[in-house]
Parts: C-alpha cells; sequence; structure tokens
C-alpha cells in the first residue's frame, strides 16, 4: 500500500510539474517490471535485438508524414535527431552491419538539410570512431532542441504513449529539449533554429542572451566630428546662400534675371551633389546610440584624421537603386596556391596568404611599370622579410615576406595600411611592416592552426581565431593575448570587430555564432541557426545588426540587440566566404566560392522590420539587388573603401564551370 501511495503521488508531482515524458517513461517502467519472469526474458531478448532501431524509427517516419500537412512540417524536425542517435547507438552496440543498413536506407531524409553532418558520420566505421570524430562526441554530449507548437508537441505524445515506442522514447529522453510555444504551428519559414544543437544546458543560450548588449558607435567618433563639421558647413552655406539671393534680387531687378537663374540652378547642382548627400549618410549612422569604449584606444594622427573626413565628404551615397562601382582583383597562375587574400582600405596594396608558407604584397601603382632594382633591397636582409623586385620579367612587382613555417591561412592590414597580419598553421601570427618590408612580432599563444585574424576599426588591437576552439584578443605591443574566448565546441573559423571595439564575434564549426565582451571575455549572445560551419561575419556600420555565411551558402542577418535572425539570405549555391556592409549601411555585399559577389538591399528591409515587427513573414527576406558573375574566380575577399567602392578579389580557378 505505501509503494502505492509513493507512486501515486509521484504521478501527481510529475503531472503538476508537466514532465509528461518522465511520467510516460515511469509508466512504462512500472508496466515492465509488473510483467512475468517470461515476458522479462522476452523483453531482455527485444533489447539487444538491432531490428529495434529500424523498426521504431520507421514507425515514427511513417506516422509524421501521414500527419496533417498543418503540423507536419514541426514533427518531420524529429526525425534528424532520433536517426542520427539510432544509428550512433547501432555502432556503440558493436551492430555494424546493420548500422550500414539503418544510415542508408533513411539517409535520403535528411540528404537536403544535413548533407555535410550524413558525409561525415558515414565514415564512422567502429565504435571507437566515435570516440575520435568532433562530430561524433558533439552530438553524444549536447542536446538538440526542437521547437514545436503546443499541439504538435500534444499530438507527438500521444504517439509515443499510443505506441510504447521505447527506442524512441529514449532518445528523445536523453538527447533532445522541446521549446513548445502556445498558441498556431511556425511557418516552414519561421525561426532558422528550429533545430539546432545547444549544449549540455537546455537554457544555456536562453540565458546567455538576456545579457544587455550596448551596440551603439563610439563617443567621440570620426562620424560625430564629420556631422559637426557638416553642421559648421551647412551655416556657412546658409549664409552664403541667404547673401547670393539679395545679390539675384537685385540684378534681376537690373535685368540680368536669365544669368542669375542660371548661376543659381548651377550652385544649387553642386550643393546637392556634395553637401546633401553627406547629410542624408551621416544621418543615417547619427540615429545609434553612443558609447563608451571599454578598452584604451589609440590616439588617431591629424593628418589621417583629415584624410578620413575627406573621404566622408565625397563618399558617394549608395542605395538600392544607386549601386557601387566594382573592382576586381584576380590572381592568376597561383598553382592551388593562395589561401587567403585582402585588400588595403584605399585598394591601393593587395596581399595574398600561400600554401608555400610565404605573404606577399602587390601594390596596385607599381602595376605594370618597369621593375628598378633598388639598393634598399639588400638593407632589409633578415629572413623575416625579403623584397623581391621583380618577376616575370619585370612585368609584376611585389613584397616578398617569409617567416612562417606553414600554409598562411589569414592577412589582414591595418587601418591605414602600414602593417600587416598573417596567421598560420603553424599556430602563430605574425605582425609585418609594409614601410619597412620586415616582420616586427612572433605572437604565440595558439595550440593549433589559426584561422582568422582581424585588426579592430581604430587599430592597434586584433583578434584571433583558431581550431583549439578558442578566440583571443591581442594588442601590438604585448607578446602575450589579453583575453581568450572559450565556449564554442569545434573550431572557431572567422572573427570580426565590432564597429565599437567594445565586442568581438566569432563564427564556429560548430554552427553557431557568437558575441563575446572584449573588457570581461565573456560569451553575451549565442545565435543559432546556420546548418553547416559558418565561415564570414561582418558588422553593419552602426553596429546593430551582424551578417554571417556559411559553408552552405546561406547568409543570415541577426539583430545584436535581441539575438533573433532578421533575415536569412538564399542565392549562393556553394561557400560564403566574405561579406562586407557598405559605408552607410545601406548594402551588403556578399561573395562565395560559386563565382560571384552579390548586393542585397540591407535598408529598405531594415526599416519595414521596424515598423510592421513581423515575425516569419516572407517580406522580411532582403531583397537582392544584383548577382556579379566572374567568368570563373571564387570571391576570397570584399572591402568597402571609405568612398563606397566595393573592392574584390580572387583566384582564377580552371577547374570552374
Amino acid at each position: 500500500m505505501e509503494d502505492e501511495e509513493m507512486d501515486k503521488k509521484v504521478q501527481q508531482y510529475l503531472q503538476r510539474k508537466g514532465f509528461r515524458l518522465t511520467e510516460l517513461a515511469l509508466q512504462e517502467e512500472r508496466n515492465r517490471l509488473s510483467t512475468s519472469a517470461t515476458s522479462d526474458v522476452a523483453l531482455a531478448r527485444s533489447d539487444n535485438d538491432p531490428a529495434r532501431y529500424h523498426d521504431g524509427y520507421s514507425r515514427l517516419r511513417t506516422w509524421a508524414y501521414s500527419s496533417l500537412d498543418q503540423y507536419k512540417h514541426e514533427l518531420l524536425r524529429v526525425l534528424h535527431p532520433v536517426f542520427i542517435h539510432s544509428f550512433m547507438d547501432l555502432v556503440a552496440e558493436g551492430h555494424m552491419q546493420e548500422a550500414r543498413s539503418f544510415f542508408h536506407t533513411f539517409r535520403e531524409d535528411h540528404e537536403v538539410m544535413h548533407s555535410r553532418d550524413l558525409q561525415m558520420l558515414e565514415g564512422v566505421l567502429s565504435p571507437s570512431h566515435l570516440e575520435e570524430m568532433e562530430l561524433a562526441r558533439s552530438f553524444r554530449k549536447n542536446k538538440f532542441k526542437i521547437k514545436l507548437c503546443e499541439y504538435s508537441y500534444e499530438l507527438l505524445l500521444q504517439y509515443l504513449q499510443k505506441t510504447q515506442a521505447r527506442v524512441v522514447l529514449g532518445v528523445i529522453n536523453e538527447h533532445i529539449t522541446f521549446e513548445v510555444s502556445p498558441g498556431q504551428h511556425s511557418l516552414i519559414s519561421d525561426d532558422a533554429d528550429v533545430v539546432a544543437l545547444i549544449g549540455t544546458s537546455k537554457d544555456l543560450a536562453k540565458q546567455i542572451n538576456q545579457k544587455e548588449v550596448h551596440w551603439g558607435l563610439l563617443e567621440d567618433s570620426v562620424e560625430e566630428r564629420m556631422e559637426k563639421a557638416l553642421a559648421e558647413s551647412d551655416k556657412i552655406e546658409a549664409e552664403s546662400k541667404d547673401a547670393d539671393v539679395e545679390d539675384n534680387k537685385k540684378r534681376n531687378a537690373e535685368g540680368g534675371k536669365q544669368g542669375a537663374s542660371l548661376k543659381k540652378a548651377k550652385k544649387d547642382k553642386l550643393v546637392g551633389a556634395t553637401g546633401k548627400n553627406v547629410r542624408t549618410e551621416t544621418s543615417m549612422v547619427s540615429v545609434a546610440p553612443r558609447v563608451k569604449p571599454e578598452l584604451t584606444l589609440p590616439a588617431t594622427p591629424v593628418e589621417v584624421e583629415q584624410s578620413i573626413l575627406e573621404d566622408l565628404r565625397n563618399r558617394a551615397q549608395l542605395n538600392s537603386v544607386a549601386l557601387p562601382s566594382v573592382n576586381f582583383y584576380t590572381f592568376v597562375n597561383t598553382h592551388n596556391g593562395l589561401n587567403c587574400s585582402s585588400i588595403s582600405h584605399d585598394g591601393s596594396l593587395v596581399v595574398g596568404g600561400f600554401s608555400d608558407s610565404s605573404v606577399k604584397i602587390w601594390d596596385m601603382s607599381k602595376i605594370g611599370q618597369p621593375a628598378k632594382m633598388s639598393s634598399s633591397q639588400s638593407e632589409n636582409g633578415s629572413s623575416q622579410g625579403e623584397r623581391i623586385s621583380t618577376l616575370d620579367e619585370g612585368k609584376r612587382t611585389y613584397t616578398l615576406f617569409q617567416g612562417h613555417s606553414g600554409p598562411v591561412y589569414s592577412v589582414a592590414f591595418s587601418l591605414f595600411g602600414d602593417f600587416l597580419l598573417s596567421s598560420s598553421s603553424d599556430s602563430t601570427i605574425r605582425l609585418w611592416s609594409t614601410k619597412l618590408n620586415a616582420n616586427l612580432v612572433c605572437y604565440k599563444g595558439h595550440n593549433y592552426p589559426v584561422w582568422d585574424v582581424q585588426f579592430s576599426p581604430v587599430g592597434h588591437y586584433f583578434a584571433s581565431a583558431s581550431h583549439d576552439r578558442t578566440a583571443r584578443i591581442w594588442s601590438m605591443d604585448k607578446i602575450q593575448p589579453l583575453r581568450i574566448m572559450a565556449g564554442h565546441l569545434s573550431d572557431v573559423d572567422c572573427v570580426q570587430w565590432h564597429v565599437n571595439c567594445n565586442y568581438i564575434a566569432t563564427g564556429s564549426s560548430d554552427k553557431t555564432v557568437r558575441l563575446w565582451d572584449v573588457q570581461t571575455g565573456e560569451c553575451i549572445r549565442m545565435f543559432i541557426g546556420h546548418r553547416s560551419m559558418v565561415l564570414s561575419l561582418a558588422m553593419s556600420p552602426d553596429g546593430q545588426y551582424m551578417a554571417s555565411g556559411d559553408e552552405d551558402g546561406t547568409i543570415m542577418i541577426w539583430d545584436l540587440s535581441t539575438g533573433r535572425c532578421v533575415s536569412p539570405l538564399l542565392g549562393h549555391s556553394s561557400c560564403v566566404w566574405t561579406l562586407a556592409f557598405s559605408c552607410e549601411g545601406a548594402l551588403l555585399a556578399s561573395g562565395s566560392a560559386d563565382c560571384t559577389v552579390k548586393l542585397w538591399d540591407v535598408a529598405s528591409s531594415t526599416k519595414t522590420l521596424k515598423t510592421e515587427d513581423t515575425k516569419g513573414s516572407s517580406a522580411n527576406r532582403l531583397r537582392l539587388l544584383k548577382a556579379l558573375p566572374t567568368k570563373s574566380t571564387p570571391v576570397y575577399s570584399l572591402r568597402f573603401s571609405r568612398r563606397n567602392l566595393l573592392f574584390a578579389s580572387g583566384v582564377l580557378s580552371l577547374n570552374s564551370s
């Protein structure tokens, strides 16, 4: 009697707390214990039967596909994690033949959305492979989060209770957590993170995304100074315009109407082509809040500041009608040796990192000029940096930097182009001087290859991403990292600074993007939604939005303040290797291995999002303005100059179709 009363109390507790799956499991265990010894033996035999995985998944699959169309797309989400863990359980139990048969029978269900994972799991041939393979370990250690509406969740519970599918129930209890939303079912094109790997704690991502993010621009930035300078110039223009109006009236009275009107028309055109354009652009950035820097920022030289302000004054205004001019640098005869490239802010310098551990810089002003042998070539005779003056009979000049002992995977210019960073498979980062043509510092801290390195928007600081699953923040004057960002479940493949230098974003092979506070080293945002490794990142000029591109060709725009995906961009057919926002934030450029550059309309889509605040609507998708195909050149890097000229670079590929 006491046991029965205890069982009732436990059942009432589970019902009160809403633990339906646990209640089902307890009920199932109670039924199993109440059976006879003969049935226990038969049950034990069935537990060891590898066919139970095939039958359990097959019945779940048939039920999901036969469900109402209104809820079918939600219920089908459960199939992928059940398939993955059923296969891995068969392998772990040593049923290799049955595991292979199960894998090949049902892999077509997941080929479209999870082809990369299937290709890797196909190589699992023994239980030891599950321990060695990083993807399998990640699946084992972490849970899938699946979003379902309340009614779909009830349908799934009824199916599990009715069929007593113990294999499926075991997988769901151990490896899946559900996020049940009240009300109507979500659209198929709703949140991209309907199925995601979230980590051991189901509330981890939710807890992280509740932290505050100050996404605005820096106080006393160049943009603010530009606005003040424009305000002063506007006053002067207004005063001169009033004086001109009085002069015109006098001249009109004297009979010079035609000449004065022509002069006034020319002046209005001139003002409209300069001052009005700049005011429109800066107003888009000026709405962003101002924040204080968390790092000690270097002072900007006066002459450099004047140069920046001059570029801002002469910036071309871009929008959905006025698209940028594109300057594309193509590498030829690289013999598959070029791994990465970068372009200076004004397009005057182009650098490439090669598989033979070398770094080469081309000066665009010297392309096509006859090479000159100079005495400076022998002045820097160290093995760290050597000047090569001629190549191909003097048709091409470049500077050769040697120092790495492995392939170079990333290169980046400083804000003014006077310094260059390179990272390599030798786990080091090197700082080079483009003025001295020499290596200045070798930074050691990572334990494995460094995939990416990026200067901060103000220089002096830089961030790196590595195979050791960490990102690190460095200062040029210190050989040890200032901060180590750890938390990704796999390689950190790319890194990008926020415009206010208070945050960095990292993209990883674990299919997530994270935002980190540079002062505390703490993760303050986790963006879940990509279905393959994240290869590229870009920040909007106002600091509110971030773009990320993955291996499958999908681009996602994220709102940093909410952590939500604003809009997925579907258009590329291969890896998105590079992303860049235009200077006023109206356009997004993307470069891909499919040999195209695509331009997307960002401004109009974010405006409609703010006014309508729609969720899951197809109107949120950014509009593709133009696709710029190359003949046969995958796009390695993109960069908007301060005057809004788009620079791009890539390698001529004879194998591309």
